[in-house]
């Protein structure tokens, strides 16, 4: 009798939705799985090109990862960390960003059959990061240093890295020439880490053979020369109109060599007075490009910076383009600081798949995940996965371990040695991606319970009408408010 008298307990708002348990953990996985499987067609330099549109009408084709998980606008909170982690590679290392979010999907994939078995998610999650470290000690091991070399060694070496990261992009047809554009570019500003140091411009029409480097700056801008219509009739007043003006530009200019500007530009016009005053560069040439006119500054002592000139057909392709660009750019940035370079193609993966450790079964498992980017690879090529991995596993499987440097061969659809055939890139994006997909995983392992706690009805009506309140209430209450102090 006391117990029926025992008052209900209510922990929640009414309409929490909660959910819990295996099944929440397994639905979960899913939702990620299927996230990665959007993207996974656009690995390698045989993937295929996403076309987004949204509800204002604007279409973007891309196989960047990190844009086409920005413009799928997800929705699942698990699923949500696909896209930070893939935007968090964009942002550090620039390039990997399919391969993140595959690797994440895929060690959760391998996680999900020891979690219906009824493995603890604690047992999984301290394996999993065992392995990573594994598996970044062995790209440590495998990664060769560009340190010491020749700035023209440096150049070819840097040009191999940006070539690789170009050959899956929109512009892979002349990644040869955009690769050493890039190298040039990064290499121009020096040691400065601003990216908005390098600016594209992007002018319609052309062929991508049209774009150009300018060691300085471009901008689509005219000058415009100072000068009097003589209106006036009255000779004094007319020189005291002159006076006046002269005095306001010298004014000006003192105020402007006062600041430590090295160069000024001004929407309005500049008198040649001023050239003599301010700042100088080696050449300047006013250039039409496309329907454009182009002001460009070149060899400017003091100021490191440059100018990708972009030129291609439709806007969506110079959008791509420029979206590749800056891609090679933090790649290049990367690998000049980092310096040292892995192979590609899946030969690193291939290589750290074949790490051991206590909780092999675990290990294991996450070892075959690493197996999905060279699988991914040769599936959007055409090839047969199945035994091109089988050549791979066999030839990284050598005692001697010369086979380790040895990857997918896209042109041919066996196997070849990636480092003979320039397919580097910087070990710092493989470390990336290995450790930020392991820790999404392990993220999502952690999670048993997903609680949802949707406004009620009311309390998104009290704040309809507080929002209304707010913007005045309509035309009833519309009022001037606050007066404007006049000018």
């Amino acid at each position: 009798m006391a117990a029926m008298l025992q008052p209900q307990i209510i922990l929640l708002k009414e309409g929490t939705d909660t959910s819990q348990g295996k099944a929440q953990l397994v639905s979960n996985i899913n939702a990620c799985t299927a996230v990665a499987d959007v993207v996974r067609t656009t690995l390698g330099p045989r993937g295929m090109d996403k076309l987004i549109h949204d509800d204002k009408g604007s279409v973007t084709i891309s196989n960047d990862g990190a844009t086409i998980m920005k413009l799928l606008d997800i929705v699942h909170p698990a699923a949500k960390i696909l896209v930070d982690i893939a935007k968090s590679q964009d942002s550090e290392v620039g390039d990997g960003t399919t391969t993140v979010v595959l690797l994440a999907a895929e060690f959760l994939k391998e996680a999900k059959p020891f979690v219906e078995d009824g493995v603890h998610p604690q047992n999984l999650i301290r394996s999993y990061r065992t392995a990573c470290y594994l598996a970044i000690e062995k790209i440590k091991e495998l990664a060769v240093s560009i340190e010491g070399k020749s700035m023209e060694e440096k150049k070819s070496l840097l040009a191999k890295c940006a070539t690789t990261t170009l050959s899956s992009k929109l512009i892979g047809g002349e990644k040869e020439f955009f690769a050493q554009m890039v190298v040039d570019s990064v290499i121009s500003i020096g040691n400065d880490d601003r990216l908005n140091m390098i600016g594209i411009k992007k002018v319609p029409g052309g062929n991508m053979q049209d774009s150009f480097l300018v060691n300085g700056v471009a901008f689509k801008k005219t000058f415009s020369y100072a000068g009097l219509n003589n209106n006036q009739r009255n000779p004094s007043q007319y020189q005291s109109i002159v006076d006046a003006e002269w005095n306001i530009i010298y004014e000006k200019l003192d105020k402007c060599v006062q600041s430590g500007a090295k160069v000024v530009l001004s929407r309005l016009a500049i008198g040649d007075l001023a050239t003599q005053v301010l700042g100088t560069c080696e050449i300047f040439e006013e250039k039409q490009v496309g329907n454009e006119r182009f002001n460009i500054f070149s060899g400017c002592p003091s100021g490191r910076t440059a100018t990708i000139v972009l030129r291609g057909g439709a806007d969506q392709f110079i959008e791509e383009a420029e979206r590749s660009l800056h891609d090679a750019i933090m790649i290049v940035r990367r690998a000049l600081k980092n310096s040292t370079v892995v192979a590609g193609g899946g030969a690193i993966d291939a290589a750290c798949c074949i790490i051991a450790g206590k909780s092999q079964l675990f290990i294991n498992s996450y070892a075959k995940a690493l197996e999905v980017i060279p699988r991914q690879l040769c599936d959007n090529a055409g090839f047969d996965a199945t035994d091109v991995l089988n050549k791979l596993r066999q030839k990284h499987a050598l005692p001697s371990g010369e086979g380790a440097s040895f990857g997918v061969d896209i042109n041919t659809g066996g196997i070849a040695d990636s480092f003979a055939n320039f397919v580097w890139e910087p070990a710092v994006v493989k470390i990336n991606a290995i450790n930020a997909a392991t820790e999404a995983a392990c993220l999502v392992l952690s999670v048993d319970e997903t609680v949802k706690n949707p406004k009620s009805e009311s309390a998104q009506g009290e704040a309809a009408a507080s929002a209304m309140g707010g913007r005045g209430g309509g035309a009833a209450f519309r009022g001037r408010g606050r007066g404007m102090r006049r000018r």
